[in-house]
């Protein structure tokens, strides 16, 4: 049966603390990748559909808020501002259907679908990642097959009404509408909807209570109704439930790559070691089978050499099948290490790449102002120097002196 092709729209909000690496990421920003599959010699075919131009993207929110066009009002320092789209299909469609050109138009509509979905004011960035090899498709292929998906960066606005308050010096304009803001808010944005039967009804629990669906599972079925609908077809809408739904593109990969992984595995378990069990033994199987002469009554007569070359293969025999065994549970227990320690592997490369990224602002600071970070940093470790204690004068005998007692002020009254 034909592996069948899933389209997944994945959804991940950011604070504005968080964003600035996913933007590094998403811009191509960063010098090396490490273990992202990232092939930095095809980052000029990625497309980029709509960018905030030399701002970053807390700049172009600060720009926006300037303007008026949004506004933060009410949010805690640590909201999340951001919401990051991630809209893919597997290799397998795309390398089906024309490759790159064919991704090109697939996600020139799909960023349609974005725009739809949070206004084009809200985007602040959409790029197709054209330079992130599929290692796993490569192989089965025979040559180079990338991943081809598309981030979108955008700001979960949504309308929300100011009302006058009793402070308002006219009774009569407490309670109406004041003025209407574009508020950044993603509680808002991504709330669960009701459940609606074929007639358009709300459905209900036993109850009462009204069942919901997950606004990520809504986003899911809308972006492939919208593809579905401009004429892409070969593909369905990503598995509901599915885990894969809320995974960060680095883990999405990571799961990825352990599944790989598990095959590779399956693989070295059914090449299992075949050892000769025939070792150091001269006779052949046709020599073997043809020894000895048969009588009339049907008794087998062989030379004495014989008989003691088939007793050496007995025993060796016995001896090779307990080999084996020993042999083939160890190799069992080497497989399994192996696969524990790839792991193991995989996790450290993974919290290193993420702290390559945290580290990068220093990297690049340090390799721009070398001379400035050092000195920044030698100021900043520098020990304190401790506050000198005071002393009590002395007199010349090395006495503490008397000191008068001040007046009170009864004695200053009289």
């Amino acid at each position: 049966m034909a592996k069948k092709n899933y389209s997944v729209a994945r959804l991940k909000p950011h604070s504005r603390d968080d964003i600035g690496k996913y933007e590094r990421h998403n811009e191509r920003k960063n010098e090396s990748y490490g273990n992202m599959n990232v092939d930095l010699s095809r980052t000029q075919m990625n497309v980029s559909y709509k960018n905030c131009g030399d701002l970053t993207y807390n700049q172009y929110l600060d720009k926006l808020i300037e303007e008026g066009k949004v506004s933060l009002r009410g949010l805690k320092e640590d909201s999340k501002v951001f919401d990051e789209l991630l809209l893919d299909v597997n290799s397998d469609y795309f390398e089906q259907h024309g490759g790159y050109e064919y991704a090109k138009q697939f996600y020139e509509d799909a960023f349609h679908f974005a725009e739809k979905t949070f206004g084009s004011q809200n985007i602040i960035s959409a790029v197709m990642h054209a330079d992130e090899i599929n290692v796993a498709a490569t192989e089965n292929y025979g040559h180079p097959v990338y991943h081809y998906h598309l981030h979108v960066v955008a700001l979960p606005v949504v309308e929300k009404e100011i009302r006058w308050t009793k402070r308002c010096k006219d009774p009569a304009l407490v309670g109406t509408v004041k003025e209407v803001i574009q508020q950044v808010s993603h509680s808002k944005k991504w709330k669960s909807e009701k459940l609606l039967d074929e007639n358009g009804n709300p459905v209900y629990k036993e109850n009462g209570d009204p069942v919901l669906v997950k606004s990520y599972s809504i986003l899911q079925d809308k972006f492939f109704e919208y593809m579905s609908g401009a004429g892409y077809e070969d593909f369905v809408r990503g598995e509901r439930g599915s885990t894969a739904e809320n995974l960060t593109p680095l883990q999405y990969k990571i799961s990825k790559d352990q599944e790989r992984l598990s095959e590779l595995e399956q693989k070295i378990a059914d090449e299992q070691i075949r050892y000769d069990s025939n070792h150091g033994v001269y006779k052949t199987y046709y020599e073997i089978e043809h020894m000895g002469k048969k009588s009339l009554t049907g008794k087998i007569t062989i030379p004495k050499e014989d008989f003691d070359a088939l007793t050496k293969l007995a025993k060796e025999g016995i001896g090779s099948r307990s080999r084996i065994m020993e042999l083939e549970d160890k190799n069992a227990r080497l497989s399994q290490r192996i696969w524990t320690l790839q792991g193991s592997v995989n996790r450290l490369q993974s919290q290193l790449d993420e702290l390559r990224e945290i580290c990068q602002p220093y990297l690049d600071a340090l390799k721009r102002f070398p001379d400035k970070v050092k000195a920044f940093f030698e100021e900043l470790l520098k020990p304190k120097e401790k506050p000198q204690e005071k002393t009590e004068p002395t007199s010349w005998d090395g006495q503490i002196p008397h000191r008068k007692k001040p007046k009170s002020r009864g004695d200053w009254e009289r």
